[in-house]
């Protein structure tokens, strides 16, 4: 018979990837009980814990003197005990090009509720694929929970490209104000939004910006600026590009990422792609800020937001929510988006 002290959690649940863990974790720490997760990562084609996962889970241990079995590389069982949150200075190293947004997202709920500031220091990828990139955390991410009274700084002191990474980023945490309300206007579209691009090359050749530069004055696209970022001590080679939608609600933030053998003709269709898809529609979250938030309306237990499609990652992260807190969440289809809400 399972112990209702503890919350279980199969790994493979919806996307089956590195998403269930870090929810679990971060919510582990909140409720404060025990989380037991099997098949760890089991739809991936490595699955179990590799170098950025485990980097999450020693991440979140600290922050709370956790006691952990299973915390290894390949581990795909991880029991996870966690202690009170404690507020603190904190540094964490992913040990390789592993993306430092994601061990930001492990943590970060559980910090915003410690009762004191925290400063927290990760270095590893900053500008990688399959995660959020810096550049989304700080002018998307951050600015949205803001309006929830979730309230944290964050500086970027040197970018970290894959597969070298190297990069170092800072947060500073301050405690929920919960007086703030929840996260409740974010369902009206941007009005009159201005278009930006930022070019991220470090150890590359100035034609490579040059030529996506180009690309993206072709695209039928209006910008307003294109930003090159030339990044000089970059422990490896690495391109990046964004568009971010700016208005003055918020700023929407897309990226596409070089990588050998990619031509620029396929980086910039991406990231023009997904603009174009969000801009067609009246949503006013993308779907890569979508599923972040979703912890955040739980905790504070209302909220609601439109966007423009429901990702495997939005469904998965619900499903997991549920099994530790009670809430659901509402799904409304409204014609070209959706509209999502949090229910007691």
């Amino acid at each position: 018979m399972r112990d209702p002290r503890e919350v279980y959690i199969d790994g493979s649940i919806g996307e089956g990837g590195g998403q269930v863990l870090r929810t679990s974790l971060a919510l582990a720490c909140i409720i404060g009980k025990t989380v037991h997760i099997a098949n760890i990562r089991a739809a991936r084609r490595n699955p179990g814990l590799a170098k950025q996962h485990l980097a999450c889970v020693q991440a979140a241990r600290q922050i709370c003197r956790g006691q952990c079995e299973g915390a290894k590389l390949a581990s795909k069982t991880l029991d996870f005990a966690p202690g009170p949150i404690r507020c603190g200075n904190y540094s964490f190293d992913v040990g390789s090009a592993g993306s430092a947004s994601l061990v930001v997202q492990t943590i970060l709920p559980a910090l915003f509720l410690a009762g004191e500031s925290s400063v927290v220091t990760i270095t590893g990828g900053t500008h990688n694929p399959w995660a959020p990139p810096f550049d989304f955390l700080s002018e998307s991410f951050l600015p949205a929970i803001a309006t929830a009274g979730f309230q944290a700084d964050c500086r970027m002191i040197k970018p970290g490209f894959f597969p070298a990474g190297g990069g170092k980023i800072v947060f500073e945490v301050e405690p929920w104000s919960e007086n703030k309300g929840a996260v409740t206007d974010l369902c009206e579209p941007q009005t009159q939004p201005e278009l930006y691009a930022r070019i991220y090359t470090a150890k590359l050749p100035a034609r490579i910006a040059q030529r996506q530069r180009r690309l993206l004055r072709q695209s039928g696209l209006r910008f307003h600026n294109i930003e090159h970022v030339d990044v000089k001590d970059s422990a490896g080679p690495g391109n990046c590009v964004l568009i971010r939608i700016c208005s003055a609600q918020r700023t929407t933030v897309f990226a596409s990422f070089g990588m050998r053998g990619k031509p620029s003709e396929q980086v910039i269709a991406e990231v023009v792609n997904l603009a174009k898809d969000f801009l067609a529609g009246n949503a006013a979250v993308d779907r890569f800020l979508a599923d972040q938030l979703l912890i955040y309306m739980a905790v504070s237990q209302a909220g609601c937001f439109t966007t423009n499609q429901v990702s495997g990652h939005l469904l998965t992260n619900i499903e997991v929510i549920k099994e530790f807190l009670p809430v659901d969440f509402s799904i409304d289809h409204q014609g070209q988006m959706y509209k999502i809400c949090c229910n007691m």
